[in-house]
């Protein structure tokens, strides 16, 4: 407890992102050398600009970057659906309402007065694939409070089951009924089970990576999901609220939901076929190669894994399907931090390759290849094989 609560009041003295950096151990990933240089893919768009213009909704990661654990907020991907809210942080108000015995508004003072944790936590939007280079990813040291101190704190009602999570952000939205299209004004919400938000990962969070979270990133709270899809990390955090029934939102029940046929021969046609809906909760096993570096004598490759935070196996890497190599995965690692692995590459011949990754959990789970997917027929959740190709010269 004494060492939470230094950190804490270390943070709001203003601990740069720069000595927070400094607590990760040391990993495998090496840093630039003189002589060193990427390799560039081959099979990127002409002129393609991860970032996207300036004041541009979204914004994707240049993953090519990434050297080390977390990822710089400048760089950290963003997306949503409707215009970032401004909030002035000293008349930020968080409600918690409907099946607690306390109903209460919390400042963001009240929360940074609470005893902190800290999670480091790897994440992607649910819609990163097919991407050019899968940039809708990143990885964050984040700082809050656990949501379930403050549903402990205020009592919960015995027939309480759903937890729902609106944020300041709303905007006009089409709603599809029985053929026809409304245009309602929509508030952001998602939620999850009350099972769910009383488990220990669950943050309300106001600091990331040292320092207070951006307007990008939900400032001034924001809920972390460690293990879940970006969607349900919901930012500009305006209230929690507790029902009974579930929650039927338009970013819960119709957007976020993925069709996948199963049983049967595999074609779609087969009357066997049986189409099963999900909802986008906990990401799927997934690896991406990041870079390729030219380093010596050899070629070093550099990815990520990402996924639900069961312990990673191993990772591999396929060279023109060669035989599958085993990777080296980072010390820095943790269970909810994206996975760095690194591969070195002897002997690479002139001309153009096709490199790709897989990842094994420690539950026997491999992630699929894009034809073992072909069943999916929404574009979420797409945790496929990733080839890149690159020219060696």
């Amino acid at each position: 407890m004494p060492d939470q609560i230094s950190r804490r009041d270390t943070l709001r003295m203003g601990l740069a992102a720069t000595s927070l950096l400094a607590l990760l151990p040391e990993g495998s990933i090496p840093a630039l050398a003189q002589g060193d240089t990427d390799v560039p893919f081959t099979d990127l768009p002409k002129n393609f600009n991860p970032g996207g213009a300036p004041g541009a909704a979204s914004r994707q990661l240049d993953i090519r970057k990434i050297d080390g654990m977390l990822t710089p907020k400048d760089q950290f991907f963003t997306t949503q659906h409707f215009t970032k809210p401004e909030i002035d942080p000293a008349k930020y108000r968080l409600k918690f309402t409907g099946m607690v015995n306390k109903p209460t508004e919390f400042t963001l003072a009240d929360l940074k007065a609470m005893k902190s944790t800290e999670v480091v936590h790897g994440f992607e939007c649910s819609g990163n694939s097919p991407r050019a280079i899968q940039g809708l990813a990143s990885c964050g040291r984040f700082t809050g409070v656990p949501l379930n101190r403050v549903l402990k704190q205020m009592g919960v009602n015995a027939k309480a089951r759903e937890v729902v999570f609106f944020g300041y952000d709303h905007g006009s939205g089409d709603v599809a009924f029985r053929q026809q299209t409304y245009k309602l004004d929509q508030q952001f919400g998602r939620s999850i089970t009350l099972e769910n938000a009383m488990k220990p990962e669950p943050m309300l969070s106001y600091a990331m990576n040292g320092e207070p979270l951006t307007l990008n990133q939900g400032f001034p709270v924001r809920l972390v999901m460690p293990g879940w899809y970006g969607v349900a990390n919901v930012k500009w955090l305006a209230e929690v609220h507790l029902q009974e029934e579930r929650y039927v939102g338009n970013y819960q029940t119709r957007w976020y939901r993925t069709i996948r046929g199963v049983g049967g021969t595999g074609k779609d046609d087969d009357p066997e076929t049986q189409w099963v809906e999900n909802e986008v909760t906990h990401m799927q096993l997934k690896s991406v190669i990041a870079r390729v570096r030219k380093t010596g004598g050899a070629h070093q490759v550099l990815g990520f894994v990402l996924n639900d935070g069961t312990p990673v196996k191993s990772v591999e890497v396929q060279i023109d399907n060669g035989p599958w190599q085993k990777a080296t995965l980072d010390s820095a690692n943790s269970q909810f931090s994206w996975k760095l692995f690194t591969y070195r590459w002897e002997g690479a011949l002139p001309g153009e390759h096709t490199l790709v990754s897989r990842v094994t959990d420690a539950n026997g789970v491999v992630q699929p290849t894009a034809a073992e997917l072909s069943r999916k027929k929404t574009f979420l959740e797409d945790n496929s094989q990733f080839p890149r190709k690159v020219m060696i010269g």
